[in-house]
């Protein structure tokens, strides 16, 4: 009878679907499936797994405790988990045609934000395409976006193109882990691909090494960066939108509201025109900004009636 494989600790690189990419300690990487008794394990997860023999799959029989785990609701409602372990969202936006002057999308902008507020990550704003600004639109967008930095959030104007920001963006990515998110046509891919050059070579080792030789299009992978810190790439988390929630929750993730929600006539107020609200009050009186209330009452219209209500 063969001895029981020895288990040991790893972190998933990559996930195939059923093929997970297990990184151990000394850097190599081996194709394991998870066990039934271990739940489902995604990039990010720090595992407990057995080798396997010869051409037969490795094992994760455990799911190491998660700080974090980033997951959106499928077509049943039924909770996905997309990543996990994860430190902040790299949230990125670009001066594209839209309904600012500016042409970004705050309505976005703060759906990702909240839910960075409510898992408890952090969030960092990364204006990409300067390259594309001129020097009045670009004063414009800085104006706009000051908003953001004024709340405390870190902001980074960069291009992929030129490379303007990288290194400060390089810098505010390492010793994290980080997840890329934000709407299409923003550079995501770009700038990706500026922080890490050999990003297709990496690619096509993963897969690789999973023994399949799929296709990654659809994969989440998570890449070492040069100078530390680590990105999770998805294209099922780049778009990732706020999941159910209500609308007490909503409002504790739009950060500058939170020293006036105990302070509102009445305890189930929606800060959307009711009688006695503290938040839109403190709105008159410029303590928050009409563009954040503006979008707080935009994502409450979007809530399913039962969690509005």
């Amino acid at each position: 009878m063969m001895p029981a494989a020895e288990t040991q600790p790893g972190l998933v690189i990559a996930n195939f679907g059923r093929t997970l990419l297990v990184e151990a300690g000394d850097g190599t990487s081996s194709p394991c499936v998870a066990r039934k008794s271990a739940g489902q394990a995604v990039c990010g997860d720090r595992v407990q797994w057995q080798a396997g023999h010869g051409d037969a799959h490795g094992a994760v029989v455990a799911i190491e405790p998660r700080r974090s785990l980033l997951a959106r609701s499928d077509a049943r409602g039924k909770s996905r988990p997309l990543c996990a372990n994860i430190d902040q969202l790299i949230i990125v936006a670009a001066p594209l045609a839209g309904a600012t002057a500016s042409g970004i999308n705050h309505s976005l902008i703060d759906h990702y934000l909240v839910t960075a507020e409510l898992l408890g990550l952090g969030a960092v704003l990364v204006v990409n395409k300067m390259d594309l600004a001129e020097e009045t639109p670009a004063l414009r967008l800085r104006d706009d976006m000051a908003a953001y930095r004024a709340m405390g959030y870190e902001l980074c104007l960069v291009s992929a193109k030129t490379r303007l920001g990288l290194s400060e963006l390089g810098a505010v990515l390492a010793t994290r882990t980080s997840v890329f998110v934000g709407e299409s046509g923003v550079g995501k891919s770009s700038l990706l691909q500026a922080l890490l050059p050999d990003r297709a070579i990496r690619i096509g080792a993963l897969s690789a090494a999973s023994g399949k030789g799929r296709h990654t299009t659809t994969s989440t992978l998570l890449f070492h960066l040069p100078r530390g810190g680590d990105i999770i790439d998805s294209p099922g988390v780049r778009e990732f939108r706020l999941w159910s929630i209500g609308a007490a929750e909503l409002a504790r993730g739009f950060r500058e509201f939170r020293p006036f929600l105990a302070d509102c006539r009445f305890r189930d107020c929606g800060h959307d025109g009711e009688p006695g609200c503290a938040v839109s009050l403190a709105c008159e009186r410029g303590m928050i900004g009409r563009q954040r209330l503006d979008s707080y009452r935009a994502i409450l219209r979007e809530l399913p009636a039962a969690e509005y209500d």
